[in-house]
């Protein structure tokens, strides 16, 4: 019976990670993907300090146009390389999830530091993009498209 409770107690310390670094969380959504962003103040951040989901930049998102767009807040903001960026992304495809990215570091950027709202938003990184896929209605084909209709 003790072996069982050492068993559970190593698993809960290994399963809570302590940090006592100071971070700043924000949330970012697109279509279906949730991404939750922690960005760490380090003076000389490069990409390998921007983890998603425990992968690399460039091994999560292969894409350079993913991986362009996910870092260009913080390239237009002007602090390139002062984050580290932890990321938690589920849902969605891999365009969503890039996005949904972007919109969080957007957000914990001005967390950081008020002033950069301005540029961010002249760039159009703080607006969230609402468009979603549209249900499909009973009776049609599609969301939208009817089956044809025959006279006779």
């Amino acid at each position: 019976m003790k072996k069982e409770e050492v068993k559970i107690e190593e698993k809960a310390t290994k399963s809570v990670k302590k940090t006592d670094e100071k971070y700043f969380y924000a949330v970012g959504r697109r279509k279906r993907s949730v991404a939750q962003v922690r960005l760490y103040a380090k003076d000389k951040a490069t990409e390998s300090d921007v983890v998603i989901n425990g992968k690399k930049l460039k091994e999560y998102f292969p894409i350079v146009s993913s991986q362009t767009n996910l870092m260009d807040p913080l390239r237009e903001s002007g602090m390139g390389g002062k984050f580290k960026v932890s990321v938690v992304v589920k849902g969605g495809g891999t365009t969503g999830q890039a996005e949904a990215c972007r919109l969080g570091i957007a957000r914990a950027l001005v967390k950081f530091d008020d002033g950069l709202k301005a540029i961010l938003k002249a760039n159009g990184f703080m607006t969230r993009d609402a468009r979603k896929v549209e249900r499909k209605k009973p009776g049609l084909k599609k969301a939208r498209r009817a089956p044809q209709f025959s006279k006779r």
